[in-house]
């Protein structure tokens, strides 16, 4: 059975109550959210222990007599059909699928909708209509009080990705009513000017063309911070992978219209320059915890000091 995501998000009452759960789709932030969101509400109810498994074939049941119901996470589809999932239907635990979309989870999607003990959940960038009902749920919950010119801005520029979106709700939490202005919400807010993550896709171009993106870009502290979340995404991604095949497989399906600059970049790094890489980020990590925050200035260099390792 097909269910909305925001559904699970928004309803506090939404009864989760099924063996399985497909999340998929191509909006990373938000399959993270409901899958932390439906381990949050099974943890309400009940002793449950977590286990982290590769394919449903490492499943074994050892359930015991005093033993707490399981919850398995499962990060890869590979082996789920009908077959196997019969096998494990008759078993206490609970299942939590999780795979962005590709060619081979269509069939597996098929699988989950018709099965009537799973939700299959899609999630996609917000749109529009999610915005509107996320904000209102906020407002609501929060006893904001929120003028008709902020609510079109923030309906307008807030992020179409979750956890974006969801930090900036939290950003607003913290003013007082009268302090919710057009003015304060541009201060405090990573509005979605749209594409920060360009910056690391720009980052072979010359180092004027960098700085004036970045300073179109980014415009306060919570705006260098996002910068450097995605740098350190796509570094640690480079960091991680022992080879240009393994490598290619964990870009996410969403990045496919930059999969070849990835690769290109990726081609460049040997396991000195890795060293490298990994040295900044810890350097940058240690600099964070001893500021409290990333400088404007700061996040600039960051940048520009991956791609002095990258073209070294």
């Amino acid at each position: 059975m097909k269910i909305d995501p925001l559904s699970v998000l928004l309803d506090n009452n939404y009864k989760l109550d099924k063996k399985f759960y497909f999340i998929s789709g191509n909006e990373v932030t938000l399959m993270d959210k409901i899958k932390s969101t439906i381990i949050k509400k099974y943890q309400q109810d009940q002793d449950v222990q977590i286990t982290n498994i590769d394919t449903i074939k490492e499943f074994v049941d050892e359930a015991g007599l005093f033993e707490n119901k399981k919850i398995y996470i499962c990060n890869n589809c590979k082996g789920v059909d009908e077959e196997n999932l019969k096998k494990i239907q008759n078993s206490s635990d609970i299942f939590i699928f999780v795979q962005e979309n590709s060619q081979k989870t269509k069939k597996i999607k098929n699988l989950f909708n018709k099965n009537k003990d799973s939700y299959l959940i899609d999630c996609y960038e917000l749109n529009i209509d999610s915005k509107i009902r996320v904000l209102n749920k906020f407002i609501n919950d929060n006893k904001v009080e929120i003028g008709k010119d902020v609510y079109s801005l923030l309906i307008d520029k807030l992020d179409t990705k979750y956890i974006f979106l969801e930090s900036s709700l939290s950003k607003i939490s913290t003013l007082k009513n009268e302090d919710i202005t057009i003015n304060n919400i541009r201060k405090i807010l990573t509005i979605n000017d749209g594409g920060k993550e360009k910056i690391f896709f720009n980052l072979l171009r010359k180092n004027k063309d960098i700085i004036t993106m970045y300073k179109d870009k980014v415009q306060n502290n919570s705006d260098a911070y996002e910068v450097y979340y995605y740098c350190k995404y796509f570094c640690q991604l480079i960091i991680d992978c022992n080879n240009e095949d393994q490598y290619n497989k964990k870009i996410p399906i969403y990045l496919f219209r930059e999969k070849n600059y990835l690769i290109d970049i990726y081609k460049r790094y040997n396991s000195g320059k890795k060293k490298m890489l990994l040295k900044l980020l810890s350097s940058t990590e240690k600099m964070l915890r001893k500021e409290s925050g990333l400088s404007l200035m700061a996040g600039l260099r960051f940048v520009l000091n991956i791609k002095k390792i990258t073209i070294s």
